[in-house]
């Protein structure tokens, strides 16, 4: 659905039925749970925090007007259970986001392994950065979402978006001189 269609059809609508949750959920699930796992580091916290926000979505539906996208909607649901998690849950580990990607074709097993190590290495070295100069990064990157609609996210205003987005590449750049030596 044309996200401009959607926000007109949903901004009207006071409650979802499950259909309308199932297509939320297969549309933006992996970003819901992605962004839960960028604030968390946990993957079990990220799958979980990402049913809660479609328990919420369902139940909550009458609260979304169409000030935002759906996905920014998401994503504040997202952020704000997160949060939350992270204030009252016990210590956690670390564990490191796996990239699975696909094998090319006449790809050799060691051109693939040294690809996925060099993911690995960058997930590791933005993982290791502040949550928040990792979160705009990763909703700039990952999730395409624009100055205007992270600064409405994490309210904050669209300077300090851009700082923290200026800060974190810089920091990203340093950690990739790093790894170069």
């Amino acid at each position: 659905m044309d996200s401009q269609m959607e926000l007109q059809y949903l901004a009207y609508k006071d409650k979802l039925d499950k259909s309308e949750l199932d297509d939320l959920m297969t549309e933006y699930g992996d970003d819901v749970r992605r962004y839960a796992y960028a604030i968390t580091k946990n993957r079990e916290q990220a799958k979980d925090i990402a049913q809660e926000v479609f328990i919420r979505a369902y139940r909550g539906f009458g609260s979304f007007r169409g000030s935002s996208s759906v996905k920014t909607w998401l994503f504040s649901i997202t952020r704000n259970l997160a949060i939350n998690e992270m204030k009252s849950s016990y210590v956690r580990r670390i564990v490191l986001f796996e990239w699975v990607k696909p094998a090319g074709v006449g790809e050799s097993a060691e051109t693939a392994y040294l690809e996925e190590q060099s993911v690995r290495e960058i997930r590791a070295a933005m993982m290791s950065l502040s949550v928040k100069l990792r979160e705009v990064l990763l909703l700039t990157l990952e999730h395409g979402l624009t100055m205007p609609e992270i600064a409405g996210l994490l309210s904050v205003s669209e300077g300090t978006v851009k700082s923290r987005l200026h800060r974190a590449r810089q920091a990203m750049d340093r950690k990739r001189k790093e790894m170069e030596r």
